[in-house]
C-alpha cells in the first residue's frame, strides 16, 4: 500500500514523499490517518536542528496520530484509535502503542494526546498541592496544557508567562488567573504581588529556551520547585546557584518524557500509555480546552506551511493540527 508521509530532508527543509506503508505484520494494526498534530517544541527544533537534537536527515517527525483502524488484532475496524506515529497518511502500531478515543471527542482534538501526556509529567512531577501556586513559562501548546493542568491540581493562582500577547490572552480563557507579557511588564513584581511576597511554590519551564532558566529560578518560592518541561536547546550561559538554588533551597526537577517507567505506574510516575488513556479522559469529560490551542487545521499536503507558522509566526500561533483525511499516495518533493 502506497502513503504519503512528512519527511524533514535537511535543516528547515520539509516535504512530503510517498512511501510504502506495508502490511501489518503478526500482532500489529494497520491505521488510515485522519489527523495529526505537531508537537511545536520539538519538531521545531529538529527541524532546525538546533542543539540537542540528533541533526540526522532524512528524519520522519511527528507522535501525536489519530486514526482509523484498517486491520489488526484487539480493535474492529473502523474503530478510532491514538497512537504516537508520525506524519503519515497510514501507520503500522503494536496493539499496546493505541489506545482507544472515546465516544464524543473530536479526532482534531484527540490528536493532542501525546503532548496532553507530556504536559502531565510535568506537573505529576512538582507534586502539586492544593492551593500552591504555580507559573509556567512559556505559554505554547505544553505550556498551555501544563497550566491547565496546574489548574486541576489545584493550583492557585496560576500565572502564564509569554512574549506574545495571543498567547497570553489564551492563558486568561483556558483558566489563568494572571497572564503576563515579560516585554511590557514586570514578570518578577506581578508574581511577588500574586503569592503575597513569597514567589511561587512551583515554575515550570516550558520555553526550551536555557535563557529563560534563571528567571524560573528569580521566580521560585524559598523551598520551591522549577520543573524543567521544555528540552532546553542549549546550554544556561549564566545562573548563580549560590544565590538563586543554595540559599533558597530550590529544588530543580527534570521532566523529560523519556523518564517514565516503561511497565508499571507508581505514584508520581505513571507509564506513557496510562497517561496517554487519561488524556482522553479528561478531553471526553470536557476537562481539558485543546480547542481554543489549534490556531489552525490545515491539508497534510500544507505540512511546509504549517512549520513556517509555528517558526515565524508564534505570535498568533500555538497549535496546528494536520488533516489527513483522504491523504495517500500523492507525494511530492
Amino acid at each position: 500500500m502506497r502513503g504519503t508521509r512528512v519527511v524533514f530532508r535537511g535543516p528547515g527543509e520539509v516535504c512530503l514523499e510517498e512511501f510504502e506503508a506495508g502490511e501489518p505484520g503478526g500482532g500489529e494494526v494497520l491505521v488510515e490517518t485522519l489527523y495529526t498534530a505537531i508537537s511545536p517544541g520539538t519538531e521545531t527544533a529538529f527541524l532546525l536542528g538546533l542543539p540537542n537534537t540528533p541533526r540526522r536527515y532524512p528524519m520522519y517527525p511527528g507522535y501525536s496520530n489519530v486514526g482509523v483502524v484498517v486491520s489488526g488484532p484487539g480493535f474492529r475496524e473502523g474503530e478510532l484509535v491514538a497512537s504516537p506515529s508520525p506524519h503519515a497518511s497510514h501507520v503500522v502500531v503494536r496493539p499496546e502503542d493505541a489506545v482507544r478515543v472515546p465516544d464524543g471527542v473530536k479526532p482534531e482534538h484527540a490528536a493532542f494526546f501525546n503532548l496532553i501526556s507530556i504536559a502531565l509529567q510535568g506537573v505529576r512531577r512538582a507534586q502539586l498541592e492544593i492551593g500552591e501556586s504555580v507559573v509556567v513559562l512559556g505559554l505554547g501548546v505544553v505550556g498551555q496544557l501544563a497550566l491547565q493542568l496546574s489548574l486541576l491540581s489545584g493550583a492557585m493562582p496560576v500565572i502564564g508567562v509569554d512574549l506574545y500577547d495571543y498567547r497570553c490572552r489564551t492563558a486568561v480563557e483556558v483558566g489563568a488567573d494572571y497572564a503576563v507579557n515579560p516585554s511590557k511588564e514586570d514578570v518578577e513584581a506581578v508574581v511577588r504581588d500574586a503569592t503575597d511576597g513569597r514567589g511561587a511554590d512551583v515554575v515550570i519551564e516550558a520555553t526550551g529556551n536555557p535563557e529563560a532558566i534563571p528567571l524560573a529560578l528569580r521566580l521560585a518560592a524559598e523551598y520551591g520547585r522549577v520543573i524543567i518541561l521544555g528540552s532546553p536547546r542549549g546550554a544556561t550561559r549564566e545562573v548563580d546557584f549560590y544565590t538563586y538554588v543554595h540559599r533558597r533551597g530550590l529544588t530543580v526537577i527534570g521532566a523529560h518524557n523519556s523518564l517514565r517507567p516503561r511497565v508499571d505506574s507508581y505514584k508520581g510516575w505513571r507509564t506513557a500509555r496510562e497517561d496517554w488513556v487519561l488524556a482522553l479522559k479528561l478531553l471526553s469529560r470536557g476537562r481539558l480546552d485543546v480547542g481554543r490551542l489549534i490556531s489552525a487545521k490545515l491539508s497534510y499536503r500544507e505540512a511546509p506551511r504549517a512549520y513556517r507558522m509555528l517558526i515565524e509566526e508564534k505570535d498568533r500561533t500555538i497549535g496546528v493540527v494536520l488533516d489527513w483525511r483522504g491523504g495517500g499516495g500523492e507525494g511530492q518533493g
